[in-house]
């Protein structure tokens, strides 16, 4: 088996490719790889690391070979590794959280256990869903309407000094606030056709984005089904008590919404969700996993088990302990 490590020198707000490196030599001989059995490669563009995973992949299949690729960024990074390694069944996916957010990890464990390079090694990789979208891959939310809004504003705040992924994705917050609120959206849930003006949505694959805002505080990524949340259009001054429901996942419990989130959310489990504007305003905002686009029509569908992650030590043990009580 080989090992990849992908490292991002853009993503967050340090260079992981000054230390990074020598911590990874340290750690593979630790874990007992000879020189030749890892390769530790820097992307230079955006799309590298999906280009470079692909390429690998690809390699490693046609010799027979298991593929272990680590990449050290944030979900964009990760994502796109995992985009390249789509469709290559001996490739396993993993990711050290040196982005912004980090949101994949959130639903597996802590970003202390993914950054230690030894529970890297010593882990396993486990099969998930994955959400096809017209965005593209995602593993993690595809959202649109307020929420997709605010990560589109994001960028321009990561600019200024001590904005980190939360209070960057709380001043963009700010700002759409203080604009038009609310579309109205047409949605087919399996079959099911609705029109409701809503403030945002989420199509939840796994638990959290937006820098740990918990959407879907108890979606399964290997269930086979989507847990989608709709949020009602609602005035200023209730945003904010939903915002902060929303954020920390007390909307929803034992597999339902709780009564004070009943009047504002619509929740539904699904395997297809498309939605579009029905209000002739212009197209949705939507963002899937740091992909953030003008939509015309938002499209998702669940790909049951169609990727493989790698998971630190510690999570993989719980993961596979609770698939094995499940049994």
């Amino acid at each position: 088996m080989h090992t990849l490590f992908l490292l991002n020198p853009t993503a967050g707000k340090t260079d992981c490719t000054q230390q990074l490196p020598q911590q990874i030599n340290a750690a593979a001989a630790r874990a007992g790889l000879a020189p030749e059995e890892y390769t530790i490669r820097i992307t230079t563009h955006a799309g590298h690391a999906r280009e470079l995973a692909r390429a690998a992949a690809a390699g490693a299949q046609q010799a027979g070979e298991p593929l272990r690729i680590f990449t050290a960024g944030g979900d964009g990074t990760f994502n796109e590794a995992l985009t390249g390694a789509y469709g290559f069944a001996g490739t396993a996916v993993g990711c050290l959280p040196y982005g912004s957010g980090n949101d994949f990890l959130r639903t597996f464990g802590t970003r202390e256990e993914f950054l230690d390079l030894d529970a890297q090694l010593a882990g396993g990789a486990v099969p998930i869903d994955l959400m096809q979208t017209n965005l593209g891959l995602s593993a993690t939310i595809c959202a649109a309407g307020l929420d997709a809004q605010v990560a589109y504003g994001i960028p321009k705040f990561r600019r200024i000094p001590l904005c980190g992924g939360e209070v960057s994705y709380l001043l963009s917050i700010v700002e759409q606030l203080c604009g038009h609120i609310g579309r109205r959206v047409e949605y087919t849930i399996d079959g099911e056709t609705f029109a409701v003006d809503c403030l945002m949505c989420a199509i939840c694959n796994g638990r959290t984005y937006g820098g740990g805002f918990c959407a879907g505080p108890e979606a399964q990524p290997d269930d086979g089904w989507l847990d989608v949340f709709i949020v009602r259009k609602v005035g200023r001054l209730t945003i904010a008590k939903l915002l902060s429901m929303y954020k920390n996942g007390r909307h929803f419990q034992n597999g339902q919404l709780v009564e004070a989130a009943k009047p504002y959310f619509i929740y539904r489990r699904a395997k297809a969700v498309t939605l579009r504007a029905a209000d002739g305003r212009g197209p949705i905002i939507a963002t899937a996993d740091g992909e953030c686009a003008p939509c015309e029509q938002v499209r998702v569908e669940v790909q049951p088990l169609a990727g493989r992650v790698l998971l630190p030590q510690p999570a993989y043990q719980r993961f596979t302990a609770k698939k094995a009580a499940v049994k």
